[in-house]
């Protein structure tokens, strides 16, 4: 491994904005560079089966799934690869920062694809944090399933109606459960107001 060759590739967006298939993208295209990769994937996306990375629009990719950010070092350092590419990076705990940096710095080109917010539109997991510290940074926008502008947001249904502030952040799920929304038509009942205090700025 080249140390001078490490970096972090961040991709991110809303649920529908094309993560997963620019994932597999650069994914496919080291492949043809004859470079060793792996994908990976989070335990808890099992959407579209176990064993392979899936866009919403069915591009595949084989990949291997781990359960937490220690698999991860374990299974790039056993097989010695030169670009790793992880999927659904929201998913892990913060230990994923700590090993994205170690791995960027032994040499190993890390590619990750997450949602940057959850379904409250807020910072989602470990994501804030890669984006701060990725060399390269992608941020893909869908189309608001309301007005057809861009969307940056991702909207959860819940029995045809929008999910409560309040409601569990991770569930995993696809078309049934939710769309992508722009910010005017992004609705989360139950959200605390923010309240800009004028005082502060001056």
């Amino acid at each position: 491994m080249d140390s001078l060759s490490g970096r972090i590739e961040v991709v991110a967006g809303c649920m529908f904005s094309g993560k997963s298939e620019e994932l597999i993208r650069r994914l496919k295209r080291a492949q043809i560079a004859r470079q060793k990769v792996i994908a990976l994937k989070s335990s808890l996306d099992d959407r579209y089966g176990l064993e392979t990375i899936t866009s919403h629009s069915g591009i595949r990719l084989e990949s291997a799934i781990v359960a937490s950010p220690a698999d991860v070092v374990r299974i790039v350092e056993e097989k010695q690869v030169e670009v790793v590419g992880i999927d659904e990076v929201q998913f892990f705990d913060p230990g994923i920062i700590e090993v994205a940096e170690y791995l960027a710095g032994k040499g190993v080109r890390v590619i990750l694809a997450g949602l940057d917010q959850d379904f409250r539109g807020e910072p989602f997991g470990p994501m804030p944090e890669l984006l701060s510290l990725a060399e390269e940074v992608t941020k893909l926008t869908a189309v608001c399933m309301v007005c057809g502008r861009p969307a940056t947001r991702t909207q959860r249904i819940v029995n045809g109606r929008p999910a409560r502030y309040d409601d569990p952040v991770v569930m995993v799920g696809a078309a049934e459960s939710y769309e992508a929304r722009c910010r005017e038509h992004h609705v989360v009942p139950g959200r605390p107001e923010r309240v800009l205090e004028k005082e502060r700025l001056i």
